[in-house]
């Protein structure tokens, strides 16, 4: 199992650093963001100061990364389907899970890297961090990314079709981070949001980081938010690896 998942991973990360463009893409726009937007929300934060408003604000540019960048995961693997590629590894005697793990672990080492990168920028723009609390954002991070990694493998395996993946991912995403207060606290907002935003998983995470951004490791949110990625990650990388089953026939 192991060693299979191994090959999966070396495969995927060989088609990774022939073409490193995209992960770079990738992560323009929560630097922007962070860059150019955060200055402006001083005025949000009780004393204006520029390490609140980061701790504020690095959280959702992290999250936003975890969950668009891996949202659009799965186009690659429609392209596969189409080809038959994939079908010919579902039928080969390689251990199944491992086409779906393989490419997960890809993801979340893509993503841990991003994640570095923009807690460096925010680290210059005067943020501070523990290494402890860091490390945790990290796991945080790699939990949502697996999450809507495996959402996302799961959907192209069923959907095998790009237009309509494109307009799902577009339907849900928007909401989703809006609702979770990726740039604002759904705090500032109307008690409706605040009501709406705790049916989201998203908003626990961003939540969670902006604790430990804080330094608060007490914060109720972070073990939910831990448990509930956990949770979805497990039911939807399940989904994926049977609707890679069905596709083998």
């Amino acid at each position: 199992m192991f060693r299979h998942t191994m090959l999966f991973l070396g495969y995927e990360l060989r088609k990774l650093f022939a073409n490193p463009v995209w992960p770079l893409f990738g992560i323009m726009q929560p630097v922007l963001y962070l860059v150019f937007f955060a200055p402006l929300l001083r005025s949000t934060v009780p004393g204006g100061k520029m390490t609140d408003v980061l701790a504020m604000f690095t959280p959702g540019s992290m999250m936003m990364i975890a969950l668009f960048g891996s949202m659009f995961a799965g186009f690659g693997m429609i392209n596969e389907t189409r080809n038959g590629m994939l079908e010919r590894l579902a039928v080969s005697q390689a251990w199944r899970p491992a086409i779906i793990l393989g490419r997960l672990v890809k993801d979340v080492i893509v993503l841990v890297l991003q994640a570095i990168l923009v807690i460096g920028i925010a680290a210059l723009m005067g943020l501070r961090i523990g290494l402890t609390e860091m490390v945790l954002v990290l796991l945080l991070m790699a939990a949502t990314g697996l999450f809507a990694a495996s959402l996302s493998y799961g959907l192209a395996l069923t959907l095998r079709d790009e237009n309509g993946m494109s307009q799902l991912v577009q339907f849900f995403a928007m909401p989703l981070t809006l609702i979770a207060g990726l740039f604002l606290p759904v705090s500032l907002g109307p008690q409706w949001l605040q009501t709406l935003a705790k049916f989201n998983p998203l908003y626990y995470a961003v939540e969670a980081g902006r604790s430990l951004f804080r330094g608060d490791l007490s914060a109720g949110t972070i073990p939910v938010a831990f448990a509930l990625f956990a949770a979805l990650t497990a039911l939807t990388l399940v989904w994926s690896v049977r609707s890679l089953r069905n596709l083998a026939g």
